[in-house]
């Protein structure tokens, strides 16, 4: 029997969350989720437990954020610490490659299919999603989501809250500032700046999200 885990937030995103904690082998207890439309509701055939203060109320288990949005997946990390130390899982999909030179912090989500090469630092509650690859010498910081079939080359750096839409590339050697999103599909060949929004091919800005 493995290790009960309570997914925050109850979505669909969430709901693949608690698909990958059962292929990871805990057992699912629930969902937490401040949303009145989850109120007694069920999620994969498990209950909707309470808001998310109420993990408080289950210290036997682990817990994961299965929010997509990063700045929602990071307040609503601060909003469970200051009522205590949740103790947060790391989730890799056991079909997951990846060499033994990377290093992955807390409250990870790493989906199916994806490749993370050498020498990779990846921070605190990340999300890599379906069928990405990580090259040589990337930093992913805190925060970041990664949509499906994402391409990061070698010496890369992203940095809190960065998130990156499905099937976008982006070349060696590129920084992407905190707050930062690049659009779906788009071809990154530069550096991206704080709060801004980058899309196409090759990706230019299209405005500022402060």
């Amino acid at each position: 029997m493995g290790n009960k885990l309570i997914v925050v937030g109850a979505s669909g995103f969430a709901k693949e969350v608690g698909w990958l904690a059962e292929e990871c082998g805990y057992v699912l207890k629930g969902f937490l989720d401040d949303s009145p439309a989850y109120i007694d509701a069920q999620v994969l055939n498990k209950p909707v437990l309470g808001t998310v203060d109420d993990w408080i109320n289950f210290d036997d288990c682990e817990f994961i954020v299965g929010i997509g949005a990063p700045k929602t997946r990071s307040a609503i990390v601060e909003k469970m610490k200051a009522l205590g130390k949740p103790k947060f899982a790391t989730l890799i999909h056991p079909n997951v490659v990846k060499s033994k030179y990377v290093h992955i912090g807390e409250g990870g989500i790493i989906c199916a299919g994806v490749i993370i090469t050498t020498d990779v630092e990846i921070g605190d509650h990340i999300v890599l999603n379906l069928n990405c690859t990580v090259g040589h010498d990337v930093v992913l910081r805190d925060f970041i989501t990664i949509a499906p079939m994402v391409a990061i080359s070698g010496n890369v750096t992203l940095n809190d809250c960065v998130e990156v839409g499905t099937g976008a590339s982006i070349r060696q050697g590129i920084t992407i500032a905190r707050n930062s999103m690049l659009g779906m599909g788009s071809v990154l060949t530069k550096d991206i700046e704080s709060s801004s929004l980058y899309f196409g091919v090759p990706a230019k800005k299209i405005k500022n999200m402060e």
